[in-house]
């Protein structure tokens, strides 16, 4: 009968040695089994020290029922007497369900813990394989693993070794367990042992001596037949393929040995995919082989792969033939165009495939996770070990204190990035022990948090203590992951820390030519006079650049990127607000680097008013602004004014503030950046630029017509005057460089002289000419009026009637189709309705185009083709006139609109892709018809644009220049690389679009 007060004590007792359930930890301690020990409070005690004491006990009592009575009563007597062993035992049982499962099944395995008394004593590989030995096969070695493995954990709950130490010995018992798994195939398959010499090295952590509790052993293996030196000639070839058939079944044998399940379960999964081609390839090469295939077909990741490469079990004069054969090779590889590019290319793809709904708890592949510190560090390493051979560690902190004491890392970032590097291995390793499973997850229930915080030595509240850490060390590594590259670049020029290792200059413009600057010793002077001394100024600036230099290096041209940020902080470094903008607003900065180092044409625009860039930060600031709000502004701009020049001249000023607004919003649109990805829709792309240049230039053209008819008539002018657009500029599909087609068009006023309207109406013509040419800092809007009647012979402006007159007697079908672009742009609105009542009849003839006409058009198309593509061009790469590009699919269109235009009011547009759409609605062409024109059509659209960006001036075809392709090929989202698939892909897209056009225009 119990006591009812000493049950409560029981309670209490147990509540404060960390039991969650003391109802059942005191059932259990009233297990018969734990009788001679229960009132010891030495055992109460040192479960209240394990991870989970309501898991220790329950592993204690079920490990003590499986014993037999002898040897239960010298564990017990043991367990009271011996801190050491009460301390493993317990706290292997407190933090692992899973070998707690191990010794409930293998009861005599506690005697493991016994063996390593000397807490300094740790195992290596030799003292492993004594103590696998024993195994004759995959059971038992799987037995003698967990054996060894007992004794790993109880050093690591116990504080005796720390994280590096225990991936050690885990990479150390990895080792031995392949030697013997390898041992158990070859006693199993003799005749194949004999044929060959089988290596295996080690990839991955375990090749690294940092490996996991569980996780995959990543191997490659190298094989050569037993007599390499024998026969010649097909003898001597038959010779090494039954070698290799040999050496790929051992090697098979021996991965079965160790990945098949059994009753003991799994040791660990060997993975050999880190080989030449992947699973796609052999499992077992020759050396020379190998070889081969680095030196002609491996990948930038292959290479950093390899930095990690350790010969550990089979031939061992092989494996170091082959680890010496492949270090030259790792060493090389940060000379590979694209290099740096290429494994960041890696690592975000990595991250972008990870599920959104675990990105948060993953601690190896997420944002601040393992990855990014073990990235960081390899790509250092595979930077400046070509030249420093203290860098050649396959682990990762013994080479993160390499790059710290060689000044290629600061010593404060080195410590920061150990620290949480070291804690979260420990939170991985401690994870998987708990039941022994491959996972990276921070677990979301709230027990095995607590049971995680409390193996971490958290006990006063585990779960938020935990959770606090985790955030810490994981905001650590997101914050310098990608610094640890940029930084001491920095530190190399500033010079503020007397003492401090730093970079050498050849070191710096080795991580600066890694990174794709052309000219590392200009980039190398900009970072010195922009992070140089103690001001404010500079300081802000040194906290800025590690970002800023990492998002150039992401782009076709970082000189471009970093002279141009120069430049920008030279005009507004004294401004109160520019250095504050970048730091503050997160998009600011990331989206000026963006725009710096895309091409020339944004940067031209932005350091002619460095102001601008105040556009990057605000919210809204990079969104197209309507016609009338920019017509408004222009117009007040030109009413302060006091001369026509300086009307026009602010007029230009808004122009050109928008159309680097314009501009910065496609790049960033294009690029993406991380908190707003790249625009999926490549049409939208080209509508928003198109529908913002022409309302800016249609804004421009008011301007310039308000101050023209103030200089000269002041508020009214003699004659009613519009300006039709034509062309691009009346379909909105202009692009950064393109001209303003247009018409005038004048109306005589009541009771003005039609001689003295004419002469008003050509004078403001003349003058709005000149105002808009005259030279500035700002880009000029060319006016081009050829699509006029008579063309360039005939009056600049005409009257409605005149007009009328014309195109009634002598106007021809090519004027009707340029009429299909007509749209009024500025001036008096009602003159210019007028003038679409007048030409609607003309582009949109009642019952369509007769055959003749349509003969016209094809005559003149294919007369187009043959005399206007500029010698030399290549026709398959021209967007304008080229095949498949703009002209082709607006021909087809065009064709369309004055066919049918009379009876689908869709088709009465000014815009090719509203007219395709109709097209599409009306039957007129099928839905794989139109989707094939609109992709070429936005293609080459895209083209014009991307030329005009990256080059600064106006051009329809590709660039030879490498960094001017490259910069397009990244405007429209080819990765670094990719310019031949760009290319690739425009041949392809326009050549499917002149088959329509073929068939559709020419009638097959």
């Amino acid at each position: 009968m119990s006591v009812p007060g000493r049950r409560g004590s029981t309670f209490t007792r147990l509540l404060r040695h960390g039991f969650t359930d003391p109802s059942a930890a005191e059932r259990l301690l009233g297990a018969p089994e734990l009788a001679s020990v229960r009132a010891d409070p030495v055992i109460l005690d040192a479960l209240g020290a394990t991870a989970d004491p309501d898991l220790g006990l329950l592993g204690l009592v079920r490990m003590a029922e499986a014993q037999q009575p002898d040897e239960l009563r010298t564990l017990l007597d043991t367990l009271i007497a011996a801190k050491p062993l009460r301390d493993r035992l317990l706290g292997v049982l407190g933090a692992s369900e899973a070998l707690g499962d191990h010794l409930a099944r293998h009861p005599h395995d506690w005697h493991a813990l016994v063996t390593y008394e000397t807490a300094d004593l740790h195992p290596g590989v030799p003292e492993f394989e004594l103590g696998l030995a024993e195994a004759r096969d995959a059971v038992s070695l799987r037995i003698a693993y967990r054996r060894c493995l007992l004794a790993i954990a109880a050093r690591d709950v116990c504080g005796t070794t720390d994280v590096r130490e225990a991936a050690a010995e885990l990479a150390d018992l990895a080792t031995a367990t392949l030697r013997a798994a390898l041992a158990i195939a070859s006693a199993e398959a003799p005749e194949d042992a004999a044929l060959c010499r089988l290596a295996v090295v080690a990839m991955g952590k375990c090749g690294g001596h940092e490996l996991n509790y569980v996780s995959d052993v990543d191997v490659i293996f190298v094989a050569e037949p037993v007599e390499s030196a024998g026969e010649n000639g097909d003898n001597g070839n038959a010779d090494e393929t039954r070698a290799m058939q040999a050496a790929t079944r051992l090697a098979a044998r021996m991965m079965r040995v160790c990945s098949d399940t059994n009753i003991e379960g799994t040791i660990w999964p060997v993975d050999a995919n880190l080989r030449p081609e992947g699973r796609n390839g052999p499992l077992v090469r020759t050396l020379s082989s190998h070889l081969a295939y680095y030196d002609r077909w491996a990948k930038t990741w292959e290479f950093q792969a390899l930095l990690k490469a350790r010969a550990v079990a089979g031939d061992a004069a092989l494996g170091a033939q082959y680890t010496e054969a492949v270090g030259p090779l790792v060493w090389q590889a940060s000379e590979r165009e694209n290099f740096v590019a290429d494994a960041q290319k890696m690592r975000r793809r990595v991250i972008d495939n990870i599920p959104p709904a675990i990105v948060d708890r993953e601690l190896k592949l997420g944002p601040g996770g393992l990855r990014d510190v073990e990235f960081a560090v390899q790509l250092l390493q595979l930077v400046h070990g070509r030249n420093d051979a203290t860098l050649r560690s396959g682990n990762t902190l013994d080479a993160l204190a390499a790059l710290a004491a060689g000044g290629y890392v600061g010593r404060t970032d080195a410590a920061q990035f150990d620290e949480a590097y070291r804690f979260l291995r420990a939170m991985e390793h401690r994870i998987q022990l708990y039941r022994l499973r491959r996972t990276h997850l921070m677990p979301d229930d709230p027990a095995e948090l607590r049971r995680l915080g409390r193996s971490l030595g958290l006990r006063t509240e585990p779960v938020a203590e935990l959770t606090k850490a985790w955030k810490r060390h994981a905001a650590v590594v997101r914050r310098l992951h990608e610094k640890l590259f940029y930084r001491p670049l920095l530190d190399a020029v500033a010079q503020l820390a007397p003492g401090e290792t730093r970079l050498s200059p050849r070191a710096a413009g080795q991580r600066l030519e890694a990174l794709g600057y052309a000219d590392p010793a200009g980039a190398l002077r900009h970072l010195e006079a922009l992070a140089s001394g103690v001001s404010r100024k500079a300081a802000i600036q040194r906290t800025l650049l590690p970002v800023l230099l990492g998002w150039f290096a992401d782009s076709a041209d970082p000189d471009a990127g970093l002279l141009g940020f120069r430049k920008v902080s030279d005009a507004l470094g004294k401004t109160p607000w520019y250095l504050r903008l970048l730091r503050d607003e997160g998009a600011a900065a990331e989206n000026l680097a963006r725009v710096l180092s895309a091409g020339r044409l944004a940067p031209d625009l932005l350091l002619r008013a460095p102001e601008a860039v105040s556009l990057l930060g605000a919210r809204g600031g990079l969104e197209p602004r309507g016609r009338d709000i920019l017509e408004q502004e222009v117009l007040s701009a030109v009413g302060r004014a006091e001369t026509a020049e300086g009307a026009v001249a602010s007029a230009r000023g808004v122009r050109r503030r928008e159309l680097f607004r314009t501009a910065a919003a496609d790049l960033i649109g294009s690029y993406g950046t991380e908190e707003n990805p790249a625009e999926s829709d490549p049409g939208a792309l080209v509508d928003r630029v198109g529908n913002a240049v022409t309302d800016l230039n249609a804004a421009t053209l008011a301007g310039a017509l308000r101050a023209a008819v103030r200089a000269h008539w002041g508020d009214t002018l003699p004659t009613r005057f519009a300006v039709i657009g034509m062309g691009r500029f009346g379909g909105h599909e202009l692009s950064y460089g393109s001209d303003a087609d247009v018409l005038f068009l004048h109306a005589p006023r009541e009771g003005v002289d039609d001689q003295e309207a004419a002469r008003a109406a050509n004078a403001v013509v003349a003058e709005m000419r000149r105002l808009l040419q005259l030279p500035t800092a700002d880009p000029p809007l060319l006016i081009d009026a050829d699509l006029r009647p008579e063309g360039k012979s005939g009056p600049l402006v005409r009257t409605l009637a005149s007009y009328a007159a014309y195109y009634r007697r002598w106007s021809g079908v090519w004027e009707s189709q340029a009429l299909l672009r007509a749209e009024p742009m500025a001036g008096d609105a009602d003159l210019g309705r007028d003038f679409i009542e007048l030409v609607d009849p003309l582009r949109y003839p009642a019952d369509g185009l007769g055959e003749d006409a349509v003969r016209e058009i094809r005559r003149l198309k294919a007369r187009m083709e043959s005399e206007r593509m500029p010698r030399g061009a290549d026709p398959t790469l021209h967007a304008k006139l080229g095949r498949g590009g703009l002209s082709d699919v607006e021909w087809t269109v065009q064709l369309l609109q004055m066919q049918h235009g009379w009876e689908v009011p869709g088709l009465r547009t000014t815009r090719t892709r509203a007219a395709l759409a109709a097209a599409r609605t009306a039957d007129l062409l099928s839905a794989e018809d139109v989707q094939t024109l609109d992709e070429a059509w936005v293609l080459a659209s895209r083209v014009r644009n991307a030329v005009m960006l990256v080059r600064g001036r106006a051009g329809d075809t590709f660039p030879s220049d490498g960094r001017e392709l490259a910069a397009m090929a990244r405007y429209l989202g080819y990765e670094t690389g990719h310019v031949g698939d760009m290319l690739d892909d425009y041949r392809r897209a326009t050549r499917r679009a002149r088959g329509v056009m073929e068939e559709r225009f020419y009638g097959g």
